[in-house]
Formats: C-alpha cells, sequence, structure tokens
C-alpha cells in the first residue's frame, strides 16, 4: 500500500469518526460529504473500516472545510469537546434558528463555508481579502 493511499485512509476515518462525533444522521453524512446520490446509508461502515474516500475534488474540498470547523471548534471549546457537538446541534439566531449541522446539509457547499466563515474568522477575513482582491482587478 502506498504512503498516499495510507493517508487517505486516515484521513477517511478520521472524517468519519469526526461526523459520528458530531452525531450527524449516515443519511446527513452523505449529503454532507457530497457522494453519489445512489449511494446508501449501508455504505458508510466501508469508510470506517478501511476502504478510502472515492478521489473526488469537491469531496477533498468538503473534507478541508470540516477539518477547518473542527479545528475552529476546538479552539473554541477546549476544555469541552462535547460542546462542540451540542452548538453544531441546536438552532442559531445566526442561522435563522436552523442548528448548524442542517445548514451544512440543506445549503450545500454554501452551508459548509459559512459555518467555518462563523467559527473561523481568520479563514472568513482570508476569503474576503482573497475575493477583494479578485474584483479589483
Amino acid at each position: 500500500m502506498s504512503d498516499n493511499q495510507e493517508k487517505r485512509i486516515a484521513i477517511t476515518q478520521a472524517v468519519m469518526t469526526l461526523l459520528d462525533d458530531w452525531k450527524v444522521r449516515a443519511t446527513d453524512q452523505i449529503s454532507l460529504l457530497a457522494l453519489p446520490d445512489q449511494f446508501k446509508a449501508r455504505q458508510l461502515r466501508q469508510y470506517h473500516q478501511g476502504t478510502p474516500f472515492p478521489d473526488s475534488e469537491l469531496l477533498d474540498i468538503r473534507i478541508e472545510h470540516l477539518a477547518g470547523i473542527a479545528d475552529a471548534l476546538r479552539t473554541t471549546y477546549p476544555r469541552n469537546a462535547q460542546m462542540a457537538t451540542f452548538w453544531l446541534n441546536q438552532k442559531n439566531v445566526r442561522f435563522n434558528n436552523r442548528c448548524p449541522i442542517s445548514v451544512m446539509v440543506e445549503d450545500g457547499l454554501d452551508g459548509v463555508q459559512a459555518i467555518r466563515a462563523h467559527l473561523d474568522c481568520a479563514w472568513d477575513w482570508h476569503m474576503d481579502s482573497k475575493n477583494s482582491a479578485g474584483s479589483m482587478s
């Protein structure tokens, strides 16, 4: 097995553990990861058991954002990891009284980015400055 495949398996298992820790339902995990429509909830087990995620640019982008969200939640709640799960599953006025998990599932990549921007002001600032620089040309 190549180093790249081993790394991909480790990332896959870490993401699946993260989504389980956040109490994301299996059907919502499929949506959140933008897996194909025909993908069944029972197939998620393969990712826990050592099958790497498919090689997909969209999936890689989502994984990067989920990792950024997890990192921001660790910074926000450094003494109580369960607070991250609580926050993600509670209605939030900022998101029209939807819970952040719902925002990410229902709004797709835009929702994932909105949650990350809310939690990680440095990432949000970086994206704003990048977008502003592009519009000035």
